[in-house]
């Protein structure tokens, strides 16, 4: 789902802005230091453990704890390779540049703000989001966060068309569309980067996002512009942007020459991933107790292609399926809740699921090891007691 209308008028004052109207009638943005400190929350850390799993620098979303569709920024997963930077809206810039580029860019926020902008629903999810499940049932660690599966997070999301930016950078004709040479880059210690195709980079709802669910995104999530690329893994959806870059040639950099890659016996040459996995999740606490009678049970299910067909599943260990009922929204790229009833009896149950998308694509039975611990998506049993 998605709309091409600018985000309203909502004050920024919660990450230290203000919108207000200029001589000639536009919107112009007015900052200060002082309200972008006053505006660290959600979440430059400690954030609350009834709504996080945490991992140290990185947060886990306990999805029980979210009420509808989109996930507020104040549920909304954190992974951080360095800690939140504090960015001031007055000095910040975006440079676009690269030798596939005749016209380098250095824009204001200001002039992103003039730029036409465009609505996308869209999940981001860590490109690991499943890994402790290669230790909890194949017995072997893989390394990183320890994630289950709350390191997803679905939101609306508003900014530039990337495409749009890069237009006006006039990128050269001749460019080659589908090797890895658009690099965008964080503006965090570590100055975190991470390149797309020239053909991702313009499909309509790859973005360079400035709000999140109709306000600014939180300092956490990316502030004051992050990207949002729907479909890929997420360490594409880069935070705190500051440089595009667009080459000729195939940009090498360690996220896809060292990381995020899949290396292991199954994999004879290291893979770069793009793509996430369709998954699905139990939305209960890991372990859960519930009172023994009638419980509607809720879950999300989610593809990085299309939309969600069905969820089937199981409570007795993967012997017998059911189908579950699906609720709208059911948004490509973003995800589904689904819901089932179940009559349940003291003791010890664990409930599966599996989900299949609209383009033929389902989760596996099985799926194999890699060392860095990316794509677990085989139906998990997950854990609940009944008294």
């Amino acid at each position: 789902m998605e709309r091409d209308d600018a985000v309203s008028r909502r004050q920024f004052l919660a990450t230290g802005a203000a919108w207000t109207a200029g001589a000639a009638g536009a919107v112009a943005l007015a900052t200060s230091s002082e309200a972008i400190a006053q505006g660290q929350k959600f979440h430059v850390k400690p954030v609350p453990a009834d709504i996080f799993v945490s991992h140290g620098l990185n947060q886990e979303t306990r999805l029980e704890t979210l009420r509808g569709y989109l996930t507020p920024a104040s549920h909304f997963f954190v992974r951080s390779h360095a800690t939140t930077p504090v960015l001031d809206l007055r000095t910040w810039r975006l440079r676009v540049e690269g030798d596939a580029v005749e016209r380098p860019l250095d824009l204001s926020f200001d002039d992103l703000l003039r730029l036409p902008s465009r609505s996308v629903i869209s999940a981001v999810e860590c490109a690991g989001n499943g890994r402790g499940f290669f230790k909890e049932f194949m017995g072997k660690v893989a390394s990183g966060t320890q994630w289950r599966l709350g390191a997803i997070g679905v939101s609306e999301w508003t900014g530039v068309p990337l495409g749009a930016v890069l237009e006006l950078a006039r990128v050269r004709r001749d460019t080659p569309r589908d090797i890895l040479n658009v690099l965008v880059e964080g503006l965090d210690s570590v100055k975190v980067n991470r390149p797309m195709s020239l053909t991702k980079a313009f499909e309509d709802d790859t973005l360079l996002a400035y709000a999140m669910n109709g306000e600014p995104v939180a300092p956490d999530h990316g502030f004051p512009l992050r990207a949002i690329v729907p479909g890929w893994v997420g360490i594409n959806n880069i935070k705190w942007v500051g440089r595009v870059e667009v080459r000729n040639t195939v940009i090498d950099v360690p996220t896809t020459t060292r990381t995020y890659v899949m290396e292991g016996p199954d994999y004879p040459s290291k893979t770069v991933l793009r793509l996430q996995t369709i998954k699905s999740a139990v939305a209960l606490p890991w372990g859960a107790t519930l009172p023994a009678g009638p419980q509607r049970v809720r879950g999300f299910a989610w593809s990085p292609v299309g939309r969600i067909a069905r969820v089937e599943y199981s409570l007795d260990r993967g012997a017998t399926w059911a189908t579950a009922a699906l609720r709208e929204p059911n948004i490509a790229r973003a995800w589904t809740r689904w819901e089932l009833e179940w009559n349940a009896r003291p003791g010890d149950h664990a409930i599966l699921t599996r989900a299949v998308d609209d383009q033929g694509n389902s989760q596996p039975a099985t799926t194999p090891w890699n060392a860095q611990g990316y794509g677990y998506n085989v139906p998990v049993p997950h854990p609940v007691k009944v008294i």
